[in-house]
């Protein structure tokens, strides 16, 4: 699994002969927080024995997990939140950016064949196109510090900021871009689950 998510590419190895196939995949999955579903419930307590959560994640190895973009903690929705009339961003106006975003990145790939996204940057592409300033500098390194972020977790940050800042229509990473792409590396903070 590992090696599709980074190379993009799977390779059969055979006695004879070697074959790669192209498999650029978006992996999408959802888990529980723990095995009663409860850690970290806004109004319900984990029934969970102590360390029972830490080995619950711990079956999601740490170099699958640097490999997924963005890991994000979903509660549950309150009935305020549900019940709300106000009126919330179109999807039209939602998809109307996205497609802007995309069509700001098929440009500054035009170059690179078979590349169309941030996601597919290499290391040199990251360097070329996701410097930030700074301030944003010194707000990775608290983060890689603090968090302690592997260096893949580091170039996975870097990819969601450029995507915000596409999204936000700016042509530099800003340092709030960064904050809201570490914020997307929840499973990464310590104490997360025990």
């Amino acid at each position: 699994m590992r090696q599709p998510l980074e190379d993009r590419t799977i390779t059969i190895s055979r006695a004879k002969f070697t074959v790669d196939y192209p498999a650029s995949t978006m992996l999408i999955s959802s888990m529980n927080p723990c095995p009663c579903g409860y850690y970290n419930h806004p109004e319900k307590d984990c029934l969970c024995a102590p360390g029972m959560v830490q080995k619950y994640l711990s079956k999601i190895s740490g170099p699958l997990l640097d490999r997924i973009d963005i890991h994000i903690e979903v509660v549950p929705v309150t009935f305020d939140k549900i019940s709300d009339t106000q009126l919330s961003e179109k999807s039209e106006v939602i998809r109307a950016r996205v497609e802007q975003a995309r069509q700001i990145q098929e440009e500054r790939f035009k170059e690179e064949e078979g590349m169309h996204c941030n996601a597919q940057m290499s290391s040199k592409l990251l360097r070329k196109y996701c410097q930030p300033d700074e301030a944003g500098n010194q707000l990775l390194k608290t983060a890689m510090e603090k968090v302690g972020l592997s260096a893949r977790a580091y170039d996975r940050i870097l990819k969601v900021s450029r995507t915000i800042a596409d999204l936000a229509g700016s042509e530099n990473i800003e340092s709030d871009h960064l904050a809201e792409a570490i914020q997307y590396r929840s499973l990464d903070r310590d104490g997360w689950g025990g």
